[in-house]
């Protein structure tokens, strides 16, 4: 009888924010060509929460509510964002908002500190948190690969931290995996999502390997000459990646290794 062969959904389930899934991509809802290529790409990736900023929504034209019409079609989680907001006051009041028009605590918290490279900023992004955490919301925190930031976010109660890999947009990948990994192994409990950055497959693979519990990404799909494509390809690499790290890679060596054995008769010489 031929040995059932187990589908990731059945072996990797994972919990975050309450919810069981078993897709560890997480994927953005801007930037597609059109809202038809949109909807394919994310089917395509099998992504279980979409993020989605709650201006495009509560803009209220016709294309918004065409908009809405499909993320509320695709049946997943939805993860508003508050994406623009530049202090803590501002972020707040944006997550009241989306927790009003889309029926759920979740939130990704953005507050922006620099408007050249989008770079989260610490203290307004730490306030924040502490007080929507203390609102009932499930704080999905987008922060840089500070270690103490890690830690202050930690503290005051979010269960969820997402390090960026490189500046938003950028698609440098993972700038610098050694923090990254820090942060890692400094919080095992946590969730970690890396957020922003991600600009190739290989890199989804590389953050995974690293231990983190999903990524979020966006542009790399979105502007991808075929989105629907790239939106496969990084499904398997997030898979790729998280069985690298559950398997156990190899240690680094210094020195060469052969894989086949040098030593003794090799076994057809004892037919000659």
């Amino acid at each position: 009888m031929t040995k059932k062969l187990h589908t990731i959904e059945e072996n990797n389930t994972w919990e975050i924010g309450g919810k069981t899934l078993s897709s560890r991509l997480l994927i953005g809802s801007a930037l597609y060509p059109s809202p038809a290529n949109m909807e394919e790409a994310i089917k395509t990736s099998e992504a279980q929460i979409v993020t989605v900023a709650l201006r495009r929504q509560a803009a209220g034209d016709k294309a918004g509510g065409d908009f809405w019409e499909i993320i509320k079609s695709l049946n997943i989680h939805v993860l508003p964002n508050t994406a623009g907001c530049h202090s803590a006051k501002e972020a707040i009041t944006t997550a009241q908002m989306a927790r009003e028009v889309f029926g759920t605590n979740w939130i990704k918290l953005e507050v922006i500190g620099d408007q050249y490279n989008l770079q989260p900023d610490p203290f307004e992004t730490v306030k924040a948190a502490e007080v929507l955490i203390k609102e009932g919301f499930e704080v999905f925190p987008y922060t840089t690969d500070d270690l103490v930031v890690a830690k202050k976010l930690a503290d005051v109660g979010c269960k969820i931290i997402m390090p960026w890999g490189s500046m938003i947009g950028s698609g440098k990948g993972l700038m610098n995996p050694s923090k990254l990994k820090a942060i890692r192994e400094k919080f095992p409990e946590l969730k970690l999502i890396i957020d922003a950055g991600i600009g190739k497959p290989s890199h989804a693979a590389q953050a995974m390997e690293l231990g983190y519990d999903g990524v979020l990404l966006n542009s790399a799909i979105a502007l991808a000459q075929d989105p629907v494509k790239m939106a496969n390809a990084f499904k398997y690499a997030v898979e790729a990646g998280r069985l690298g790290y559950e398997s156990g890679a190899m240690q680094q060596r210094e020195f060469a290794s052969p894989s086949t054995p040098t030593v003794g008769t090799p076994f057809w010489h004892q037919f000659s």
